[in-house]
């Protein structure tokens, strides 16, 4: 287990969910919310959690809540909020929806930091993963220049940064799903049982 865990976790919990119909934080996978999943996988290895959400009722976790600073720009302003609001250099950065989440998986990440990358990004079945990544304080910077040119696309973003990947072995590959729509809840419901 990581000794100093200076370390800041940030929820993106900000996301419209159109295809889902709901906000998917709430939703439940074996009568646990998918926010909670991400809060059980960050707890061990931070000191902090921010929720990037403008539903007060993420109040109800208990961790500090903060809005969108720039609304409707999608990851890239959660990112930039969050990084805004954190008081440590790394911030382990997850998004809300994807319940199989593991704290071992996010020590990878913490284990890759070294004095260059400004991301370290999970890479899972032959993609990175930017929203199961850490973070340094000072990519902000990046971030809010970005949106104030408009950019929205994180990927976009990210090539102005210095980023690594870590890819996960083959029995780790599931837990960076994310669930987008009904049918991906269902095919996850019944593939896993807690």
């Amino acid at each position: 287990m990581i000794k100093n865990k200076n370390i800041t976790g940030i929820i993106l919990a900000g996301g419209k969910s159109s295809r889902m119909g709901a906000d998917k934080g709430f939703i439940k996978l074996n009568n646990k919310s998918f926010v909670e999943y991400s809060i059980k996988a960050l707890k061990p290895l931070v000191n902090d959690i921010i929720i990037v959400s403008d539903n007060p009722d993420y109040d109800a976790f208990g961790y500090k809540r903060i809005l969108d600073e720039i609304k409707d720009a999608g990851p890239v302003a959660g990112i930039y909020s969050g990084l805004n609001a954190s008081k440590t250099e790394n911030n382990l950065i997850l998004s809300c929806d994807i319940p199989l989440i593991k704290t071992g998986v996010l020590e990878k990440l913490i284990e890759s930091i070294d004095d260059d990358s400004e991301v370290i990004q999970i890479e899972s079945n032959g993609k990175s993963m930017p929203l199961i990544a850490l973070y340094k304080k000072q990519s902000a910077q990046v971030f809010i220049d970005a949106l104030q040119n408009d950019e929205r696309r994180l990927r976009r973003v990210l090539n102005s940064l210095k980023t690594k990947n870590v890819a996960l072995n083959d029995e780790e590959q599931n837990t960076t799903m994310n669930v987008n729509t009904k049918e991906e809840l269902k095919t996850i419901e019944d593939a896993y049982k807690d």
